[in-house]
């Protein structure tokens, strides 16, 4: 190409599209009616072949035998007539002459015919095989000529039949081909029929399936009977429906949650920010008997109320978010010692704590779990206020109790709920949100761990935390339980 031109454009490749049946069951039969073709059709041809040799050969053997026999009895003298009445079945037209080609004697077939060959074998050859085709009324011959003897005055027998390979090849080429192709169709028909039973479950699938929607999922679909790739997929799908049905109904749930949880929530929210703006229109409509301080002492409260619901929300929202947190090793025993310390309870707290137990958790959230149950068990204890820690081979478990009321059996699992107040607290419960016992399920959650309450050897409640240990701690020799020197005995009370 010279320099300076612009290459010529390639033209564009066109791609082959090859037809291709769109459904399985067609791409099935036509896959078998191109392998039964590229079988049968060759089989067919070299079985063609195969029959017209063997004519071929049966019409020598005829000729043959039949042009032996009479000259066998020509030597004995039988053959005194000009007619050979003796039959031989495949050799109809039979000839004997003499050295001159005259005819002595023939074959009813054969009689008024001029001889079939001139042929003459040789005294050290006395049979010579030839095809002819020199009659066109007979077509092509196989013929036997047979000397009678070795004089040179010897008689010779011709012995023909038709050439029944030849004479029979379009009939034997049509009738093979008639034979492929029913063997062909067959073959097809076969593999429909068989192949659309097979995927008569795949449709019934596939029609089900398109039938379900979101609003009823309930249904299920036949399942064939065996083991097999059809069986295991219908149960495969039915499998999946039912998860589908199970995650619809739990997701239906958590949105019912989700409803009534902004709805409690913007009830919670309301109720102080109600209470700030009367106290605020009140005292912009009686500005001369409005008590300054005590209008800001009162929204002051609201307000802590707001930012303790507020913070409680927030600590709900990245616990059940699953946001990822740094976890350390936390020792339980000397976290409940320093929440307690820092506490101003009305009632003392009594202590038992195992040393060595440590849990792999955020510290800020064991944290706020201690000051939760904390919390809910000296609102509601009489005298006194236990709290334990203690272990076994690999859970931890953080036990407050109280000797308040207790909790009947029917409410455990209700206080958990957010936003949950039993009405005999209602009264007591001054500075909760209803949200403490929430965040208290969901870290320990959040930890791998459980929250269940029973009732104390008081009466009251008894909480129980059980955290896994942390793998530093889970081959310590520390006690199960706190006994002996491993027992830590302390009361605060401060007022």
């Amino acid at each position: 190409m010279p320099l300076g031109l612009p290459a010529s454009p390639r033209p564009p490749r066109r791609a082959l599209k090859l037809w291709r049946p769109r459904s399985i069951r067609g791409r099935v039969t036509a896959l078998v009616a191109g392998l039964a073709m590229l079988l049968l059709v060759p089989a067919g041809v070299l079985a063609g072949i195969l029959a017209r040799q063997e004519l071929t050969n049966a019409a020598w053997l005829d000729a043959r035998y039949a042009a032996s026999a009479v000259a066998a009895a020509d030597r004995a003298g039988r053959v005194v007539g000009p007619e050979i009445t003796t039959g031989f079945p495949g050799a109809d037209l039979i000839q004997v002459v003499d050295a001159d080609q005259r005819l002595v004697a023939a074959s009813p077939d054969a009689r008024g015919l001029p001889p079939l060959s001139d042929v003459r074998p040789e005294p050290l050859e006395p049979r010579r095989d030839v095809q002819t085709c020199a009659n066109k009324n007979l077509g092509c011959l196989r013929l036997a000529a047979v000397r009678v003897d070795t004089s040179p005055g010897s008689h010779v027998v011709y012995a023909a039949g038709p050439d029944r390979g030849g004479i029979s090849a379009g009939a034997f080429d049509l009738i093979f081909a008639v034979q492929v192709a029913a063997l062909i169709s067959v073959a097809v028909f076969a593999t429909w029929k068989i192949t659309g039973r097979t995927l008569r479950p795949v449709e019934a699938i596939r029609a089900e399936l398109a039938a379900t929607n979101l609003s009823d999922l309930s249904s299920r679909l036949p399942e064939p009977v065996g083991d097999d790739e059809i069986a295991r997929l219908a149960r495969t799908v039915n499998s999946t429906l039912e998860r589908l049905e199970n995650a619809r109904g739990r997701m239906e749930e958590v949105l019912a949650q989700q409803r009534r949880f902004a709805s409690d929530a913007s009830h919670e929210l309301r109720t102080p920010v109600a209470g700030l703006r009367v106290q605020l229109e009140e005292a912009r409509m009686y500005p001369e008997e409005t008590d300054l301080r005590e209008l800001v002492d009162h929204s002051l409260r609201d307000v802590d109320r707001l930012q303790a619901i507020i913070s409680d929300l927030l600590l709900l929202a990245r616990v059940g978010g699953g946001e990822p947190r740094a976890r350390d090793d936390v020792d339980l025993a000397e976290s409940v010692h320093m929440e307690v310390s820092r506490r101003k309870d009305r009632l003392p707290t009594q202590l038992r704590l195992a040393p060595g137990v440590v849990v792999k958790a955020v510290d800020t959230q064991i944290a706020r779990v201690l000051t939760n149950l904390l919390d809910n068990a000296q609102r509601h204890a009489k005298r006194l206020v236990l709290v334990e820690v203690c272990r076994d081979e690999t859970h931890a478990e953080l036990i407050v109790t109280d000797d308040g009321d207790g909790i009947a059996e029917a409410d455990r699992e209700r206080i958990f709920e957010r936003f949950t107040r039993l009405d005999a607290s209602r009264c007591r419960d001054k500075g909760g949100t209803g949200l403490g016992l929430a965040i208290v399920r969901d870290i320990a959650r959040a930890h791998d761990g459980t929250i269940e309450v029973g009732t104390s050897h008081a009466g009251g409640a008894r909480f129980v935390l059980r955290l896994p240990l942390a793998a530093s701690a889970t081959g310590d020799d520390a006690p199960a339980r706190p006994t002996g020197t491993a027992l830590t005995l302390a009361a605060f009370s401060r007022r």
